[in-house]
């Protein structure tokens, strides 16, 4: 078995080391037996989305979000066909306002790929903090780091998780990210998943899924990740 990762622009989109999570994916995938092919797309480059089972957007600042914003309008149709036809998406920050409709900015709106119905708007002071979720569809918290000056509302869409420490969205709703089919948006650097092996493994299975009908994967000795997983916990929700 085999799964390609396709990294969308590192060059621009990898801050607070989203890098991170093409390592912890492809490392995750390897331990199990599965081979993981990782391709790094440039803006000139051509995303082959017939041969990719997972992408990840990361984050970057305004000015190189417009620059890639710029380019995924060209290829907009091929990935919203992706997403509707059940492709794993994993986006961060900058990435997960791509996502949506439009991003208000001081600068302008950046016109967004309106894959899921969701929009940002630029807010004051920024919302920075670690941050703790809880979510019905997974066993454990899920941790991270979040700074944004984005305040970004999904409407009737489920939230990737409910804030239990941090802002999340918008610091008002109490929700975090999004999921939308087998796309996960979300605010939460660090990176991601190497603190939270379990989202890891939910995104590994829907593109395996997808792809061979695999619907469990097989376990892994994670005692060490939800120890620390869990001492985050502790530290920043008592309760």
């Amino acid at each position: 078995m085999k799964i390609v990762i396709a990294h969308l622009y590192p060059d621009l989109l990898n801050l607070y080391g989203d890098r991170g999570n093409i390592q912890c994916m492809a490392m995750r995938s390897r331990w199990r037996g599965i081979e993981a092919e990782v391709k790094e797309y440039r803006l000139q480059d051509a995303v082959d989305f017939s041969g990719t089972d997972i992408i990840l957007l990361g984050g970057g600042s305004d000015r190189e979000q417009q620059i890639v914003c710029t380019r995924l309008q060209d290829i907009r149709k091929e990935m919203q066909a992706y997403v509707e036809d059940g492709g794993t998406v994993l986006a961060v920050c900058g990435g997960y306002q791509l996502l949506g409709h439009y991003y208000d900015t001081p600068d302008g709106r950046m016109r967004g790929l309106s894959l899921v119905d969701l929009y940002t708007e630029q807010g004051d002071p920024r919302l920075i903090s670690n941050v703790v979720l809880q979510s019905e569809e997974l066993p454990y918290e899920i941790v991270g780091f979040e700074n944004h000056g984005g305040r970004t509302y999904i409407g009737e869409n489920r939230p990737f998780g409910h804030v239990v420490h941090g802002y999340g969205n918008n610091g008002t709703d109490g929700r975090e990210g999004v999921l939308y089919k087998n796309v996960i948006g979300t605010y939460l650097h660090g990176p991601l998943l190497p603190k939270n092996p379990h989202v890891c493994d939910r995104v590994l299975q829907h593109a395996l899924e997808r792809k061979y009908g695999i619907s469990e994967l097989a376990p892994l000795d994670d005692t060490q990740e939800r120890e620390a997983n869990r001492y985050i916990v502790n530290r920043f929700h008592a309760g």
